[in-house]
């Protein structure tokens, strides 16, 4: 993978639909003020700071997508460098609301 390999994105409505396959693991990297006004019901929060600490908890025999507010975080990344199945929620937890989605408090 090259520096400058671009992360698979998924929609929000893709992601939505993907929800019910169990072996998705959600990995929103926001800070936790951001989780706290709401986050996609059953993700784990691991704000994007503590990734590289907190990784090995993530399965690596699962496919995983990460959120972020706006898309734009580099957590996908860093999880595809370490051997991990990852796509990127195309704009972020934004995207989500936007798409008239769900959110947890």
């Amino acid at each position: 993978m090259g520096f400058f390999t671009r992360t698979p994105a998924i929609d929000a409505p893709a992601l939505a639909e993907r929800l019910a396959d169990r072996r998705l693991v959600v990995v929103d990297v926001r800070e936790p003020h951001e989780w706290r006004r709401g986050h996609i019901g059953g993700s784990h929060h691991v704000p994007l700071r503590q990734l590289s600490a907190r990784m090995q908890r993530i399965p690596l025999d699962r496919p995983v997508v990460t959120v972020c507010a706006t898309g734009h975080r580099s957590a996908a990344r860093m999880l595809r460098g370490a051997g991990y199945e990852v796509e990127n929620l195309a704009g972020g937890i934004r995207a989500w609301s936007r798409a008239g989605l769900p959110l947890a408090r």
